[in-house]
């Protein structure tokens, strides 16, 4: 199911928990309270900003289009 970790391969998103915690000097046990205390506690993320639209503005010309004159163009199920 899981690709086996290469032993080259010791990030920090490692899906072996017991390879990570022996890469990072670590307990199982304490690998387990690190990630409790980082999601639960620090894990508070900033508040997203929101976005402006369009993402990507156009310096060409602009296009005035209705709904039925893209519909005599582009055939819709």
């Amino acid at each position: 199911m899981y690709a086996r970790a290469s032993d080259s391969d010791h990030s920090l998103y490692s899906r072996f928990p017991l390879q990570q915690a022996a890469a990072q000097g670590r307990s199982i046990r304490e690998l387990i309270l690190l990630g409790v205390r980082v999601t639960l506690i620090e894990g508070k993320r900033p508040r997203s900003k929101r976005v402006k639209f369009p993402l990507i503005a156009s310096d060409g010309p602009k296009v005035d289009l209705t709904n039925e004159q893209i519909y005599e163009y582009v055939e819709f199920p």
